[in-house]
């Protein structure tokens, strides 16, 4: 089974990929996973934008003088918490999620443009598979993302730097954002601006973006005192 599913992983991103390649590029990309381990040279990120509109609202743009230094895809979860007997909504905890780098993806695309359009159509692909699927394919963990114990988001991304970060600025995600796995799901999480706080080594600022899932139900329901883990996964742009 998890052959079979590592195979969907990667075909997935393979009819996502070749749909935008001209047809001799693609004649030449046998199997993409091949492809994708053997990208070694650091990927010129100064071409991409990262998305700020959710269509009605704008998150603010990054602060001027910072480069972008990592865009990823976070897989993971977003934890919320019921005490015994609510009927209240869910009370967010914290997040956990492995970031993939996805700069050995770019160069198999043409252009840009189209590079940054197949980005934004993947969380909601993403959000369908498991862990141990994402961890078998060939798109390399850069790094995680956690909350500490005193509820400070983490992203540590090894060489590249660790971001200890607060909130800034939220927009809701779109309408038309998955949901969650197989689109279904109480919705997709708000689009996230952080900035670093202290402690904070290379970064200095991360957005969220294109989510798909991670939005709790809109009541415990009652009950006994449970944790609660929704499965989502995001685009994460990392500037320094």
């Amino acid at each position: 089974m998890m052959a079979g599913q590592r195979s969907s992983f990667i075909a997935t991103l393979a009819i996502l990929l070749l749909s935008f390649v001209c047809s001799t590029q693609a004649r030449r990309i046998k199997r993409v996973d091949q492809e994708l381990s053997a990208r070694n040279k650091p990927m010129d990120l100064s071409k991409f934008q990262v998305p700020l509109s959710n269509g009605s609202a704008t998150l603010p743009s990054p602060t001027a003088g910072l480069s972008l230094k990592a865009i990823t895809l976070g897989r993971g979860t977003q934890n919320y918490t019921c005490a015994a007997g609510s009927t209240a909504a869910p009370v967010a905890i914290g997040a956990k999620a492995n970031l993939l780098d996805v700069s050995s993806l770019l160069p198999l695309i043409p252009s840009p443009q189209k590079a940054q359009t197949i980005l934004n159509l993947l969380p909601q692909y993403l959000v369908s598979f498991d862990f141990s699927v994402i961890q078998n394919a060939s798109i390399p963990i850069l790094g995680k993302h956690i909350f500490d114990a005193t509820g400070v988001p983490v992203f540590n991304l090894g060489a590249k730097g660790v971001l200890r970060a607060k909130k800034v600025a939220g927009i809701a995600a779109p309408k038309t954002a998955s949901k969650g796995a197989n689109g279904q799901g109480d919705g997709a999480v708000d689009w996230l601006a952080l900035t670093e706080v202290a402690g904070s080594v290379g970064l200095k600022e991360v957005y969220r973006v294109e989510t798909a899932g991670g939005k709790a139900p809109a009541s415990c329901g009652g009950g006994p005192a449970r944790n609660i883990e929704v499965q989502y996964a995001s685009q994460y742009w990392f500037f320094g």
